[in-house]
């Protein structure tokens, strides 16, 4: 074999071997350049998810708007109670309505209570369907309370749901018997849309 020989087939293989390697150097930076582009679209992407959930987690001005809302309600809630009670000479004071750590049953507190006209058209409207202590509007405000607070976690969402099946049990606790049925209305109401909400958060 000349030397000629020797020289143009150790080119061709020392070529196919460079060439092959060029190949797989190539393959290896595009697939690297991919997996690069990959991770970075995960990244970006559990970024972004994870700022969207921060912001909405606690909606404060919601929060606030539903709180004044309430006190106000109940502020006129209790002067009418207040103002039934004064003429039949009670005080809610010497009735022990606030005294729930005893055991104050407010269900016989009521039941001796003798309701004016005044009150009971009053009561009948806020308790209406439509009214601001009815069923659909009291459940609406519970949901939207613990979405402000809960925003996109689904586990602060269930925390939400454990507080409400909590607080309906001191109401019932606190009346001494089964709750009305517009409360009982309103728990069930409630609940359903806490779960329905929790659901779609997945």
């Amino acid at each position: 074999m000349s030397v000629n020989g020797i020289t143009t087939n150790t080119g061709l293989t020392t070529g196919k071997t460079y060439s092959s390697n060029a190949k797989k150097t190539d393959a290896s930076k595009a697939s690297s350049s991919k997996a690069d582009n990959t991770q970075a679209a995960v990244y970006e992407k559990s970024d972004e998810t994870a700022a969207v959930r921060s912001e909405h987690k606690i909606d404060s001005e919601t929060i606030a708007k539903l709180k004044a809302d309430a006190e106000e309600r109940t502020a006129s809630l209790r002067s009418l109670v207040e103002k039934m009670m004064t003429k039949q000479g009670m005080t809610i004071a010497k009735s022990g309505v606030l005294d729930f750590e005893n055991g104050t049953n407010l269900a016989e507190i009521f039941k001796n209570l003798e309701v004016d006209e005044e009150t009971r058209l009053q009561a009948q409207k806020d308790t209406a369907e439509d009214g601001y202590w009815g069923a659909e509007q009291t459940s609406e405000r519970m949901l939207s309370f613990a979405k402000a607070l809960a925003g996109d976690d689904p586990k602060l969402a269930k925390d939400m749901l454990k507080a409400i099946e909590q607080g309906f049990g001191e109401a019932a606790k606190a009346w001494g018997e089964d709750l009305p049925e517009l409360s009982q209305n309103t728990m069930k109401m409630t609940l359903e849309k806490v779960n329905k909400w929790i659901e779609g958060l997945g």
